[in-house]
């Protein structure tokens, strides 16, 4: 637990840093993280992001590394025997367009 901690506070401590040399411009993450631009700028100065913050910022900026978890994890659920058979998923989808969009045609 320490070392994650050690590890949480590096990143959080050189966050502008990463951000700069991430393949994506500034203006892209800041958008996509749901921040706003006078926020992001004030935390990224105070070196203040809160985790979730900075977790999803790594998504953004890591997306190969957060569709393989994805991948893990979803591998996992269907070890473990969480998953839904091809007529439960068609179901949930027609119960979620109803209930979008009711009757309605799109």
């Amino acid at each position: 637990m320490i070392l994650e901690i050690k590890n949480y506070i590096k990143i959080s401590n050189s966050i502008d840093e990463i951000l700069r040399s991430s393949p994506f411009k500034l203006k892209y993450i800041i958008e996509k993280s749901g921040i706003s631009e006078p926020t992001f700028f004030r935390k990224m100065k105070e070196k203040k992001f809160l985790p979730e913050e900075l977790l999803k910022i790594a998504e953004i900026i890591e997306p190969e590394k957060t569709f393989l978890q994805s991948l893990e994890e979803a591998e996992d659920d269907f070890k473990n025997g969480i998953y839904h058979n091809h007529e439960d998923v068609i179901k949930i989808s027609e119960e979620r367009f109803l209930k979008k969009y009711g009757n309605k045609m799109v």
